[in-house]
């Protein structure tokens, strides 16, 4: 298996910040040139699409709460293969051609409780990915480690739960970083249905050919859910919250009324924080079919082949993402 080595970090005190020019007869080709990484009618746009979404934008109070914003994508689909099969394909799954980006799997833990029938995985996963120019324009590339064409890579923390005595599979994956810019959390549950459940189909299928041959019509339900979470500005509030605090203790003093934190200044921090949560919602409505059909190719190839057939189609999917990433360097 081969190995990726991590970006080194870059500390967020060396991203440079965006200021608008006091010079306002600056002729406008000038302008572009000099903030052409970060246009304010990007930015302002995507204010626009957050208060389209929003029916309201209240400004905090004082004693409020950090303001959170979360959001969801849910969905459910059967395979038509058996749960034992679906399982196995769930850790033969990468590579895949829908997993090109996926760059290494290490198995971190494992261990199987014979009083529950349970097996737990703890898999760490090396992703590249490409982030979209939206959030370039409002989070710095050093910030996230990544490079001018925009892509970065990032570990994946999966951990895993297979009941082998009640049918069921319960699997929650999440990023271990830029969690202070997003936050992704998928969780998945994989079920035999109830009208076909037996104690003794696992045993049964683990017997047959590939892990396949368990009834001619089983199917395996799974529901997938995906939560994320950005926690862009919160640590500015709570700066400000600190501030306003300690102006608040000085003005007693000084008997004068405590500074308070603008309505516009609350607006903008928020509204950054949805559109970052909104563009992550859409990745992953495009990146969840994606996922399916890798699942699916690697069951036809457990189907044809048995385990030999799987390790044959990984084995030719890491040489053409390989050659495919020498290409590219080559290119540039």
């Amino acid at each position: 298996m081969w190995r990726v080595r991590s970006p080194l970090g870059v500390s967020a005190r060396s991203a440079r910040v965006w200021r608008p020019s006091p010079e306002r007869d600056e002729p406008l080709e000038s302008k572009r040139q000099r903030f052409a990484a970060w246009s304010p009618r990007s930015i302002r746009r995507l204010f626009a699409l957050c208060a389209s979404i929003s029916t309201s934008i209240h400004p905090q109070s004082e004693n409020a709460k950090p303001f959170t914003m979360v959001k969801f994508y849910d969905s459910s689909f059967s395979y038509d293969y058996s749960f034992p099969a679906v399982t196995l394909a769930y850790f033969l799954r990468y590579p895949n051609p829908y997993s090109t980006h996926v760059l290494s799997t290490d198995v971190i833990e494992r261990r199987f409780d014979p009083d529950t029938q349970e097996l737990h995985t703890v898999r760490l996963h090396l992703k590249r990915s490409k982030l979209p120019g939206a959030v370039l324009k409002i989070i710095p590339r050093s910030l996230l480690g990544a490079s001018n064409a925009g892509d970065t890579q990032s570990y994946i923390l999966e951990h895993s739960v297979v009941n082998i005595r009640e049918g069921w599979m319960d699997t929650i994956s999440q990023n271990l970083e830029w969690t202070g810019v997003l936050s992704v959390v998928e969780r998945q549950v994989f079920r035999r249905p109830a009208d076909i459940f037996r104690n003794n189909r696992c045993e049964k299928s683990a017997a047959a050919h590939g892990l396949l041959d368990a009834g001619p019509n089983e199917t395996t339900d799974v529901e997938t859910s995906v939560t994320l979470h950005s926690k862009i500005g919160e640590n500015i509030r709570k700066r400000r919250a600190a501030r306003a605090a300690a102006d608040a203790k000085a003005a007693e003093l000084e008997e004068e009324q405590p500074a308070k934190v603008g309505f516009f200044k609350s607006w903008s921090t928020a509204s950054i924080q949805r559109s970052i949560e909104l563009i992550g919602l859409r990745r992953a409505e495009k990146s969840q079919p994606n996922a399916k059909e890798g699942m699916k190719i690697v069951l036809q190839r457990m189907r044809q082949g048995g385990l030999v057939g799987v390790l044959e189609g990984m084995r030719q999917d890491r040489e053409k993402i390989l050659v495919g990433r020498n290409d590219v360097n080559d290119r540039s």
